[in-house]
Formats: structure tokens, sequence, C-alpha cells
């Protein structure tokens, strides 16, 4: 059974940093393009970031020069470095893998970005 665990979400300061992780087993980790997904209140969900099986990474106009996604295969791991949040920043977010054309969610770990 395949299951993503998200942890590190919580209150940061506008101009602080988080790391959000995302622990995925049950399944061979290095095939799965990752990605990381937020959903604030009233708002669709968006992509944040995504990373493929061969490391190429892509970003939401919105977090550019501010978040890196990035994954550690031997720990079977994606993570999302969140440099200069901002409040518009605050919502749900969701790690989701995908491989031959299924996706995978994780439960979500709340951010929130205030002083």
């Amino acid at each position: 059974q395949v299951q993503l665990v998200e942890s590190g979400g919580g209150l940061v300061q506008p101009g602080g940093s988080l790391r959000l992780s995302c622990a995925v087993s049950g399944t061979i980790f290095s095939l799965y393009d990752m990605g990381w997904y937020r959903q604030a209140p009233g708002k669709q969900r968006e992509l944040v970031a995504d990373i493929t099986s061969g490391g190429s990474t892509n970003y939401a106009d919105s977090v550019k020069g501010r978040f890196t996604i990035s994954r550690d295969n031997a720990k079977n791991t994606v993570y999302l470095q969140m440099n200069s949040p901002k409040p518009e920043d605050t919502a749900v977010y969701y790690c989701m893998g995908v491989v031959f054309g299924k996706d995978y969610w994780g439960q979500g770990t709340q951010v929130t970005v205030s002083s």
C-alpha cells in the first residue's frame, strides 16, 4: 500500500524559513515524479513545485527564487524548502506522487505565514 506522509508544517514568520518533508512508503520511490501542491481557504488546489524521477524541477511563478524542491531517493523522501515565505503562502500543503499514470496524495500539512 502506497503511503505519503507530510511533516514540517506550522507557523512561520514572513521572511523566515520552513522545510516540508514527505516520506513515501510501500513502493519504489525512485520511479515516481513528485510534487507539492497547496490549497488556501476558498481557493483551488494549485501546483507549487514538482520534480521528476530524473531530478528535473518546475516551479510556480509565485514561488520561484524562494522555494526549492528536492528529493533523496535513499530516504524515500521529497522536500520543499520554503525561504522568505509570505502571508499569501498560507495554505494546506499536499505531497503528490505519480507513476504509470496513477497518482497518490498525502493528507496535507498546514503552513501559516504570519507575524
